[in-house]
């Protein structure tokens, strides 16, 4: 099995343009590799409009076909190291032990804090947290009141490789405006004078002379304890967002043409359980199932995703336990199909909520089982809330434990404007239709 070529990722560009673009992966096994594939492609705000995978159990073989649906050009190359950097390492048969040794025995990276002020300007917030080309867990407060237009400060930390990881901004009323970062740096140099001075050398590109000060210093473990998660959300906030089901199809009419069906099908092979699903596009739809897959210790041996012009889907899956064995038990068959149907039909959770004179956003989804959050949560609602012309005036990100559950909620004020009053389900619609990715 695989590809004539030494090369873990291989990516070619469309015939046509209007055709996708072919990623092919080869590389040693592991469980929830698909998972991880499947994320750093969504991460770079590209669309999966076909898949298929194969593996004997040790090598895994892997075909995209995504397009691409934003403004901004993709950047392949970062994307293709991106996705070789989540493969496992093909030295050896044994390379999967190997992989999974190293992987769980490295340090946790440095921790630095960056700091920076600017003449406040529009759209420092939408464009600041653009998220779409990099790694981001991301647990953020702050207090500004901008407009969303593009600033792309984070851009700069992303062709940088630097990671972020909690933010805090917060204005003055002269107009300045004080940045606060805690970063890793994927090139583990950030400790270094040129690695810093080459940091705020692209900061200041891009804020100009609006920029004051820059400074870079390792972070106290007072505050890299900040990344760890909260233990529990406000019983409100629990009731509010993760108790009520959310009906996407009010948003998307032509979802209801395509209902949600899961089933696990024993009788066609003698060593896989067939896992089959039937339901309308989302964006991530594909990493929504990997990722349920991978918590649940599924590992796939053949694989068949395909997305229909029309929007509905099909995906064949066939797939064994960890122990090797097909999903014999009807408990847990019953309990994988229930956890797919619920994760594919409100992947986020999503409403408004009055919190005294002003009104909250709520936005909460799932953490997987590694610590990882779904990617460019942020980054749209903030599109959304820029596309309806509605000011922040305060968010907030964090982790809560609720139940055997980590979640990531996004809490964002809207302040007391009272025509929101008489927009909310707007605010909402277009909040869901760009999580969802039907604007």
């Amino acid at each position: 099995m695989g590809i004539p070529s030494d090369e873990v990722v291989i990516i070619r560009p469309p015939e046509r343009p209007e055709d996708p673009s072919l990623i092919t992966v080869s590389c040693p096994d592991k469980t929830g590799l698909g998972c991880d594939l499947c994320r750093v492609i969504l991460l770079f705000g590209l669309s999966i409009v076909r898949g298929d995978f194969s593996t004997d159990g040790r090598w895994c073989y892997v075909l995209f076909w995504v397009v691409e649906r934003g403004r901004k050009a993709t950047r392949w190359d970062l994307l293709k190291k991106r996705l070789v950097e989540a493969c496992p390492h093909a030295s050896s048969l044994l390379g999967i032990e190997i992989y999974s040794f190293s992987r769980h025995t490295d340090q946790r990276p440095q921790v630095f804090l960056l700091k920076f002020s600017c003449y406040d300007r529009m759209g420092l917030l939408h464009g600041t947290f653009r998220s779409d080309l990099f790694s981001v867990f991301v647990y953020i407060f702050f207090f500004p009141k901008f407009d969303c237009k593009i600033a792309d400060v984070t851009e700069v930390l992303c062709e940088l490789e630097l990671t972020i990881w909690r933010v805090k901004v917060s204005t003055t009323p002269d107009g300045r405006v004080f940045d606060m970062f805690l970063l890793t740096d994927t090139r583990e140099l950030l400790h270094t004078k040129n690695r810093q001075e080459e940091t705020c050398t692209q900061l200041r590109a891009v804020l100009g002379d609006s920029m004051c000060t820059c400074d870079i210093d390792m972070a106290s473990e007072e505050i890299a304890a900040c990344l760890q998660a909260s233990a529990s959300l406000p019983p409100s906030m629990t009731e509010d967002m993760l108790t009520q089901e959310t009906q996407y199809e009010a948003y998307n009419p032509v979802a209801s043409s395509s209902p949600l069906s899961v089933s696990v099908d024993n009788s066609l092979s003698q060593a896989h359980s067939l896992v089959q699903i039937q339901c309308h596009d989302h964006k991530g739809l594909l990493y929504d199932i990997m990722r349920t897959l991978k918590d649940y210790n599924m590992q796939i041996s053949y694989g068949r995703f395909d997305a229909a012009e029309n929007g509905k889907c099909n995906i064949d899956l066939f797939v064994v336990q960890n122990d090797g064995k097909k999903i014999v038990d009807q408990n847990k068959q019953d309990a994988l199909c229930s956890r797919l149907r619920m994760e594919l039909s409100s992947p986020l959770h999503i409403t408004l909520v009055s919190r005294g004179p002003d009104v909250e956003l709520l936005v909460a989804n799932p953490v997987e089982l590694c610590g990882k959050g779904r990617p460019l949560v942020f980054y749209d609602i903030t599109h959304a809330l820029k596309m309806l012309e509605i000011r922040i005036f305060l968010a907030e990100i964090g982790r809560h434990v609720v139940g055997d559950r980590e979640w990531e909620v996004y809490r964002v004020r809207l302040g007391d404007d009272h025509e929101l009053c008489a927009s909310r389900d707007k605010i909402v619609k277009g909040v869901t239709k760009m999580l969802m990715g039907w604007h």
